[in-house]
């Protein structure tokens, strides 16, 4: 059995709907770094950044970073769809996955905490810099959707760890307000990956009473 750190609203959403896909069997543990409770050592001896998802594998072994995970099961599940089996394709997924870890994150994470990464600032440049990481986020979205849209890659109509993620991440920094202008088609697409039994399921879950035009 897999055990999933996580909360609500966050990374490990992704990581859920995929485990959902796969028919593996998990068990949760709300954690996180910013959330007082007892699971914050548990998270913390796993994982000393403390980041979730944070995935414990049945033989005990820890594994961290979504877009590492997604592949992880993609191989290990290889008919869950997670990851395609044509090479070509399974490439691109996983050229995507490594994008939104490696820019959409990174930017979330200056949006999040502007402290971290200007130290003894004011109120004006802490502001500053959330509000150019968060235009620097969305050009990132922009430049996911004109790259990865249009190609086998992306399947919204038949969901995979690509697009478990990019739904998940959307939903942060107001990104999905900035895509319904700036691409809707691809918006359009996150809405259809999210009607889908495995992703439906989870995002009700973590995001109750949501409205994607709140977002």
């Amino acid at each position: 059995m897999y055990t999933l750190y996580g909360t609500e609203r966050s990374g490990s959403a992704a990581i859920e709907m995929a485990l959902i896909q796969c028919g593996a069997e998990y068990r949760l543990v709300k954690a996180s770094s910013w959330e007082e409770d007892a699971n914050r050592n548990a998270l913390r001896q796993l994982n000393p950044l403390m980041q979730i998802p944070t995935l414990v594998l049945p033989d005990g072994s820890v594994l961290t970073e979504s877009a590492a995970i997604m592949i992880f099961l993609g191989l290990e599940y290889r008919d869950s769809g997670i990851l395609s089996t044509v090479p070509s394709i399974r490439a691109q997924q996983m050229r995507g996955l490594i994008y939104i870890g490696t820019n959409c994150y990174a930017s979330v994470g200056i949006i999040d905490y502007p402290e971290r990464w200007l130290l003894s600032g004011t109120e004006e440049q802490y502001n500053q810099l959330v509000e150019g990481a968060t235009r620097r986020l969305h050009q990132q979205w922009d430049a996911f959707s004109d790259i990865f849209q249009a190609t086998p890659a992306w399947s919204p109509q038949a969901p995979g760890g690509l697009e478990m993620l990019a739904c998940v991440v959307t939903r942060w920094g107001k990104t999905r307000d900035h895509l319904r202008t700036s691409r809707a088609a691809f918006t359009a697409s996150l809405s259809e990956t999210e009607r889908h039994p495995c992703v439906s399921q989870v995002i009700r879950n973590h995001w109750p009473t949501s409205d994607l035009h709140q977002i």
